[in-house]
């Protein structure tokens, strides 16, 4: 129930401040992966989005030379 009123209250906000930044940098995307804290930003994000898979693909990975042997 917190997460979504989190959500609802800086979902607009961030809306915000992305487009005024997009404003600021002429449309350019590249301003995101220049800055320093904004591409740290970025890759603890894609981090935090891909660590839910990790011990997935490590199953994954252990069970196919299980198959392979027999």
């Amino acid at each position: 129930m917190t997460l979504r009123v989190l959500a609802f209250v800086l979902g607009p906000l961030m809306e915000n401040n992305l487009r005024k930044s997009l404003i600021m940098s002429q449309g350019d995307f590249s301003i995101f992966f220049t800055r320093p804290l904004a591409a740290a930003s970025l890759i603890i994000a894609l981090f935090l989005l891909v660590s839910p898979f990790i011990p997935w693909m490590r199953k994954k990975r252990e069970e196919i030379p299980k198959e392979e042997i027999a």
